[in-house]
C-alpha cells in the first residue's frame, strides 16, 4: 500500500492509496457491487476470492431476503478472511443508463452512511463504477471525492475518521491523488 496524497477534510483524513483494496487494514472496505450482489469480476471478484465464500453466501442471503440492491444503495456483509471487519457493497451506475452522476453520488453517500451505522473509524473506497461499469475514470473519481467531501460537511459527527481512496492501477490512484491535491 502506497499513500500518494493525504488531506484533512472536516475531521476525516482522506488518503489516495495505490494498492490492493483486499489488503487494506481499514475496518471496512467498499465493494463496487451489482444489484444482485453476484461478485464475479473486477474488485468484487477479487474481494470474494481473497475473503472467502462466506461473503458471497451472506450477499446471496441479503438479496434473497430483501430483493436486489437498488442503484445508489449500500448493504454490508462480514469480510471473511480479509483484514477488514466488514465489506460494504454499494451499487453504482452503469455508464449510459442515465443520471449517472446523481446515482454515483448516492452510492458513495450510502456506503459512508452504512460505515457510520457500523460505527467504523476507517474505510477504503475504490473508484466505484469506473471499471466494468464503464464510468469515465477522471469524471468518476472527481464525483466520488467531491461527494465524500460533501458527506463529511453534512455529517460532522461521523464515526469515520480515515477514508482511503484505494486503487490498484496507477492511473486511477494518480487521479485520486490529483483530486485530493485540488481540494
Amino acid at each position: 500500500m502506497k499513500v500518494l496524497a493525504e488531506r484533512e477534510v472536516n475531521g476525516c483524513t482522506f488518503k489516495a492509496v495505490q494498492g490492493d483494496i483486499t489488503e487494506e487494514s481499514t475496518e471496512a472496505i467498499v465493494n463496487p457491487a451489482n444489484s444482485l450482489l453476484k461478485h464475479g469480476g473486477g474488485v468484487a471478484g477479487a474481494i470474494v476470492r481473497k475473503g472467502g465464500a462466506v461473503i458471497q453466501k451472506e450477499s446471496d442471503a441479503l438479496v434473497e431476503r430483501n430483493g436486489p440492491v437498488p442503484v445508489g444503495s449500500a448493504v454490508y456483509t462480514s469480510a471473511g478472511n480479509l483484514k477488514a471487519k466488514y465489506v460494504i457493497h454499494t451499487v453504482g451506475p452503469v455508464w449510459g443508463e442515465g443520471n449517472e452522476e446523481e446515482k454515483l453520488r448516492r452510492a458513495v453517500r450510502s456506503a459512508l452512511r452504512v460505515a457510520d451505522s457500523l460505527g467504523v473509524s476507517s474505510v477504503a473506497l475504490p473508484a466505484i463504477s469506473t471499471g466494468i461499469f464503464g464510468y469515465p475514470k477522471r469524471e468518476g473519481v472527481k464525483v466520488i471525492v467531491s461527494e465524500a467531501v460533501n458527506y463529511f460537511k453534512d455529517t460532522p459527527n461521523s464515526s469515520v475518521k480515515e477514508l482511503h481512496f484505494t486503487a490498484l492501477d496507477s492511473e486511477t490512484a494518480e487521479l485520486f491523488k490529483e483530486a485530493l491535491e485540488n481540494l
